[in-house]
């Protein structure tokens, strides 16, 4: 096994520990490779054989659907027990629960959506089931709620009214934030975006439609967003991109990793798979900006393994992260690195355009009368070279 230089052999330098803030979903783990084609390849995986697995490869927590754990329609006493063996199995290894969701989009109750539902009964109960999952959160300890609303949408232009839904969403919001105000919860909600799949058309498509939407909402510093990898880029958008903006607003509140190849359907791949350029960047963006929340990776073991492809996709989600971090780490404390953003005038960026106001502006004949845009345009701005330097960090040869 070779060793970076000066480092330790790369087993070593890559195992992730509690304290890099990975986590995973009982339903990632747990998927057993149904898809719209095909049935199960693999048996379901007992929540607590999940968490004893996950903590012995160094994950920090899990997260659970409410159906995840409890299977719909529960009674009462089996919805106790159920939950009783969670937390035992959380005792026992450590793992913590950052953050839960509630399904609103399995059982076919949920086939016109949840939240924006045309059926009101159908909205009444998704808001009731909420509330009910919100409690089982707080109590394990999560400290962010994500809401994906994977049925609120559309096939026809018909079928719904989208300002009257997005009254309806508002609604749903407000009400959520009222509800852990008054029980006092230290709980956030995160948006998830989708463009499409399941529905034709899915409302809050992508982080911007996300952000845009929580200004309107009551309590708008309770809502933040969970942007996933997988759902921006089947839309063709440069997933850092949309990181950087929701970490500008500050409503980065959670993350969803996995791994896409292009403008198709919704494929979860393992963290890394697809497109690494993007992997990379985002892994800089997320170490540079001082991102603190867990690193939760939404993927679905490919169904073509067993069990042991399950936990060697879980493993190698940690290990690549770890690997790009290094990477990106090198990238920025290379010499050669620093030059070329100086010769590519990064450092200028970030100084303000106007810190002389509009009447300095108004008054500098530099900023207008006297400035040559023929010269300023037969400047280089050097990219090139730079966009190499990262190439050859990322591929380990520099």
């Amino acid at each position: 096994m070779t060793a970076p230089a000066g480092g330790p052999a790369v087993s070593e330098c890559f195992r992730p520990t509690p304290e890099d803030r990975f986590t995973f979903g009982l339903w990632t783990v747990g998927w057993q490779g149904r898809d719209p084609f095909g049935d199960a390849t693999r048996p379901a995986l007992d929540p607590v054989e999940t968490v004893e697995r996950l903590a012995a490869l160094g994950a920090y927590g899990i997260t659970f659907h409410d159906d995840d754990l409890i299977p719909f329609g529960a009674s009462d006493g089996e919805r106790d027990t159920a939950v009783g063996r969670f937390r035992a199995a959380l005792d026992r290894t450590g793992l913590a629960v950052p953050m839960a969701t509630t399904n609103l989009f399995t059982h076919p109750v949920f086939k016109d959506g949840a939240f924006t539902a045309n059926d009101r009964d159908v909205r009444r109960f998704a808001l009731r089931k909420t509330l009910r999952n919100i409690d089982l959160a707080a109590e394990l300890g999560a400290r962010v709620y994500v809401a994906w609303g994977g049925r609120e949408g559309a096939e026809s232009g018909a079928a719904k009214d989208v300002r009257t839904a997005l009254d309806r969403m508002k609604e749903a919001f407000d009400l959520l934030g009222q509800y852990v105000t008054e029980q006092g919860y230290d709980l956030r909600f995160a948006i998830e975006p989708k463009p499409n799949e399941p529905r034709g058309d899915i409302l809050l498509p992508t982080v911007g439609h996300a952000l845009a939407f929580i200004e309107r909402l009551e309590r708008p510093e309770l809502v933040g967003v969970n942007p996933e990898t997988g759902h921006e880029q089947m839309a063709g958008l440069n997933f850092p991109h949309g990181i950087a903006q929701a970490l500008w607003a500050g409503k980065l509140f959670h993350i969803d990793l996995n791994g896409q190849s292009g403008i198709k359907y919704d494929q979860d791949l393992r963290f890394g798979a697809g497109d690494l350029r993007q992997a990379f960047w985002l892994v800089d963006l997320l170490e540079t900006a001082g991102y603190e929340g867990p690193r939760h990776f939404d993927f679905k073991p490919v169904r073509t393994d067993g069990a042991d492809g399950v936990w060697e996709a879980a493993r190698n989600c940690m290990r690549t992260y770890l690997i790009l971090r290094e990477r990106a780490a090198a990238f920025r404390a290379d010499p050669d690195v620093g030059r070329a953003l100086a010769a590519s005038r990064l450092p200028e960026l970030a100084v303000p355009t106007a810190p002389d106001g509009l009447a300095g502006l108004l008054a500098d004949p530099s900023a207008y009368e006297t400035f040559d845009p023929d010269a300023a345009a037969e400047r280089s701005m050097a990219f090139e070279h730079l966009d190499q330097l990262a190439l050859e960090h990322l591929l380990g040869v520099r």
